[in-house]
């Protein structure tokens, strides 16, 4: 299929007949392009999720790593062609089964982390940030390699609060998942 021109509509149903190798989010119906994320950018999602899938072995909560598609409004059977929400957040954990299908995730997972690169800084600090919070992603992290920092939200009667900030020094307490700490320096080695 060619790619999505931005002023057309789109669904869920569309998305799964792109090619696979197009990254493409849809926002209220609106495709919003990928960029191919950078060598650093993919050392720090693997250090992250290195940590977490230890953390998770034998537990009910999962992590899943981009391409990995979220619908954060839809309900488990809600048909594809009502779903016109979906992202590709770079690591996503859920801990609810019911949320899992073949394509990804029906809901808001527990769990969100964005890598931050220069073509998505406004994308994941501003847009995201209001979408995962409207959709109730219970905590949120946004990671920023150039800075070497990591700054978690967790939801609070609707809101993000800012719970903790850190940098490659520092641990950092997931607060979704009881007694996970991640350790900063392995993901931003010096």
């Amino acid at each position: 299929m060619a790619l999505p021109q931005k002023d057309e509509y789109y669904t869920l149903e569309d998305a799964l007949h792109w090619e696979e190798h197009e990254h493409i989010e849809l926002l209220d119906g609106i495709p919003v392009m990928l960029a191919t994320p950078s060598t650093s950018h993919q050392r720090v999602v693997l250090a992250l999720v290195r940590q977490l899938a230890d953390y998770l072995d034998d537990k009910q909560c999962e992590v899943f790593v981009a391409p990995f598609t979220v619908c954060p409004f839809a309900r488990r059977d809600d048909p594809p062609h009502s779903i016109d929400t979906l992202v590709e957040p770079d690591i996503t954990v859920v801990c609810d089964p019911e949320k899992l299908d073949n394509v990804g995730c029906k809901g808001a997972p527990d769990l969100i982390i964005e890598i931050l690169s220069p073509s998505n800084l406004r994308h994941d600090r501003l847009t995201k940030y209001n979408l995962y919070q409207r959709a109730g992603v219970r905590e949120y992290w946004i990671v920023d390699p150039e800075s070497k920092t990591v700054q978690s939200f967790v939801l609070e009667n609707g809101y993000y609060a800012a719970q903790d900030f850190g940098d490659e020094e520092d641990t950092i307490q997931v607060n979704v998942l009881e007694d996970c700490v991640i350790d900063l320096s392995l993901v931003f080695p010096e």
